[in-house]
């Protein structure tokens, strides 16, 4: 089997017989409007679909239509619309977002008017025959009127299909500040982006642009241009859709069985259930988890993060060396502006500390650029929102009191968390690459110290400027979270749940890592007061380990973390089996202290 990562021509992955999860069915459900938005997070099929809307309705196409659909859904029970428009497809990403403001616009104008180029070549060399169109360099609004008039004289309507609506306006917005003029110059008064959008709703007014479906990120261009274009049906959130862009879990499950299968048969992995459970458990971890309606009952996967394992299993029978697709660590940068934003460092902060959720009245379907910087809301909600339609947080569901809990989706999401909370708070890189060497010896050596001494002399600095109130074992997770996430070689959890028991963070060696000399980790962390200790910061820092360890706050602390790694890890063992678990109870007293017990010894490391 070949996979089609990289590629969204549907007319080549039916061709030539590339992997396709088929969506066709879903035609039907969106045939009931005719303007539609549907959003999606970057890189998760959005041109593939268009891709396929294209094909399915491009009128020049009638001959192959049994080629491309026939094995499909939609070919056994097609629509009445098939094969019956004109298509022009504009695609946004193609616009240079670099340079003034009338440089933007002239590329903008440039890509409108190349398509429409495209568009005469290519239905001319199918026999159809059009009146001159005028092309218009300087104004693409012109060109589109001109090319509309020219096919009048067929009866066949056209389709608009418009990819990446917002994807240049949103590289403008969060390229610099002072790009922030140039973003409301293109959606404010008589703004290019507003324009050509004023110009599309006039059109489908008419008999000429008969639908139009556009794709994007976020709904927040579309709303700072909403006088402009407000007829767009918002599609995105529909239970029926939510696996529209995406696979299920019984997809991933049938294809890994087909590739551990095939790969048998080359001698490259053995065809047991482990080696398909182990694929399927870190394809879930990795990539599982979004959700785009609170009313879907399945979480699905990202489309483009599986075909780059797929492709990198089925070739090799070896699971990626980074299970992040490097085309998704971009969005890093989504984060570094949100925590630009104001409350923005603080919601990414809480994110890791509160179980990886945040609960908002609702998504906010509709909201622009100033609600998310002005932002004043309790749980704010516009800024949590945007981060959802970024796909760095999704629906994890509707709570008992009728609101929306959102979660970082996967590990190789919540890797980007990390990654940037740790720059957050320890901006200094040699300071930083200090503490991660430290944390290499937790798994390495399973010395608990070096870690310990980092965070006190190091971490502690930074959170000691923070409300005490806020001071829990969630805090001091989340600094050696930052310190010890790493992908390449764990499956990490936070909060893990064992036999509905919860562990505050395991580090499961990765089922294609466990040939290397490093342990599992096991940690419980445990946070008193100062106030519980009866002490002062000074008294505090006064004391030696010893006596830091007896103080009967923390003796208490330690013995409930000890039973408690005792529970979990003998759990642990039983579910993941051949365990060389290092258990560690970390104990901080206020933000001064910190140390740890190791419990019992782990296995010895291979050799």
């Amino acid at each position: 089997m070949k996979y089609p990562y990289g590629i969204s021509d549907f007319e080549e992955i039916i061709c030539n017989n590339y992997f396709y999860c088929d969506r066709t069915d879903k035609i039907l459900e969106l045939e009931k409007a005719k303007s539609q938005l549907f959003i999606r997070p970057r890189r998760f099929g959005k041109s593939l679909l268009l891709s396929m809307l294209e094909n399915y309705y491009d009128l020049a196409k009638k001959d192959t239509f049994e080629k491309l659909f026939g094995h499909l859904a939609i070919g056994k029970n097609p629509t009445g619309l098939k094969n019956s428009y004109f298509i022009l497809r504009w695609d946004f990403s193609c616009v240079d977002a670099t340079g003034s403001y009338a440089e933007i616009k002239q590329s903008l104008y440039n890509h409108i008017n190349g398509t429409i180029e495209n568009f005469i070549k290519y239905y001319r060399q199918k026999g159809f025959t059009f009146e001159d169109v005028n092309i218009d360099y300087k104004d693409a609004l012109y060109s589109i009127s001109s090319l509309l008039g020219s096919i009048r004289v067929y009866e066949n309507a056209m389709y608009l299909l418009i990819d990446e609506y917002d994807n240049f306006a949103n590289t403008i917005l969060m390229s610099s500040a002072d790009k922030k003029e140039d973003y409301e110059r293109l959606v404010k008064e008589e703004g290019i982006l507003r324009t050509v959008f004023k110009a599309v709703k006039a059109l489908t007014s008419g008999t000429m642009i008969d639908r139009v479906f556009i794709t994007g990120v976020s709904p927040v261009v579309l709303s700072d241009i909403t006088s402009g274009y407000n007829i767009a049906e918002a599609v995105y959130s529909e239970a029926a859709l939510n696996d529209l862009c995406g696979f299920s879990e019984m997809e991933i499950r049938a294809e890994i069985e087909n590739i551990v299968k095939t790969k048998k048969s080359k001698d490259l992995i053995s065809e047991n259930e482990a080696a398909i459970e182990d694929a399927a458990n870190t394809m879930r971890s990795f990539y599982n988890g979004y959700m785009f309606s609170t009313e879907a009952d399945e979480f699905i996967y990202n489309p483009t993060m599986c075909l780059y394992f797929f492709k990198q299993f089925a070739n090799k029978g070896k699971y990626p060396k980074r299970m992040l697709d490097s085309n998704l660590s971009t969005d890093q940068a989504k984060l570094s502006y949100i925590a630009s934003l104001n409350g923005g460092q603080a919601l990414i902060i809480n994110l890791m500390e509160k179980e990886d959720s945040a609960v908002i009245e609702s998504i906010e379907l509709s909201f622009g650029i100033e609600d998310i910087l002005f932002d004043s809301s309790q749980d704010r909600q516009f800024l949590t929102s945007f981060l959802y339609y970024f796909g760095i947080l999704t629906i994890a569901e509707e709570t008992h009191e009728l609101k929306t809990r959102l979660k970082i989706p996967n590990m190789a999401v919540k890797g980007l968390y990390a990654n940037k909370l740790c720059n957050l708070l320890l901006p200094d890189t040699e300071v930083r690459d200090a503490g991660r060497l430290a944390a290499e010896k937790v798994f390495q050596k399973g010395d608990m110290q070096p870690l310990c001494d980092f965070v006190e002399k190091k971490y502690f600095k930074v959170f000691s400027n923070r409300d005490y109130i806020l001071a829990n074992e969630l805090t001091l997770k989340t600094a050696f979270l930052t310190l010890l996430y790493n992908d390449i070689i764990f499956l990490m959890d936070s909060e893990s749940e064992i036999s509905r028991r919860y562990s505050d963070l395991t580090m499961i060696i990765r089922p294609d890592k466990r040939y290397g000399r490093v342990y599992d980790v096991l940690i419980e962390f445990k946070f008193v007061s100062l106030k519980e200790a009866g002490l002062s910061g000074k008294e505090a820092l006064a004391l030696s380990v010893d006596e830091l360890k007896v103080l009967p706050p923390v003796r208490e602390k330690i013995k409930e973390g000890i039973e408690q790694l005792e529970d979990y890890g003998a759990r642990l063992c039983k579910k993941y089996k051949n365990l060389r678990l290092q258990k560690f109870v970390v104990t901080a007293l206020g933000f001064d202290r910190v140390c740890f017990e190791k419990v019992g010894e782990a296995p010895p490391l291979p050799e």
